[in-house]
């Protein structure tokens, strides 16, 4: 932490820890879901062929300097990156999440900040509205 090439070394380890340690499980479909975003991975896995515990403690010898937390599903549901994932018998819901102190204030037009500023929050949840696989119904209320 702190270094400048932190950042390229943990790319470089995530990258190699999927190819000799998760590899394997992915490809006999224990995983049937692999997703990282920088150092947040999300796995699916097969409830038949495997546990949420048993795919912890395989990855939690990787490395002894290393340990990875687990985050588990609750009640059908996760969140993933600030985004709640609940799972139906035949589908898999993404919604977006909203803190509930969220109070939906952005920088007043009228303000003396550049114009770019005042934008970027609406161009943010314009695309992140519009990128995510919402309902129609969730949509709308975005």
């Amino acid at each position: 932490m702190g270094s400048p090439i932190s950042n390229t070394v943990a790319e470089i380890f995530l990258q190699d820890f999927k190819n000799t340690h998760l590899k394997q499980t992915l490809d006999a479909q224990n995983i049937t879901f692999y997703a990282r975003y920088v150092d947040d991975i999300l796995l699916i896995y097969n409830t038949k062929h495997t546990t949420p515990e048993l795919i912890h403690s395989h990855i939690n010898k990787v490395h002894p300097n290393l340990q990875f937390t687990a985050t588990f599903e609750h009640n059908n549901n996760i969140s993933f990156l600030d985004l709640p994932i609940n799972r139906h018998p035949i589908q898999i819901e993404i919604d977006i999440f909203q803190k509930p102190t969220t109070t939906d204030t952005t920088i007043n037009y009228t303000s003396n900040h550049p114009t770019e500023h005042k934008m970027a929050a609406y161009r943010y949840l314009i695309n992140r509205m519009l990128s995510l696989p919402l309902s129609t119904e969730r949509r709308i209320a975005e």
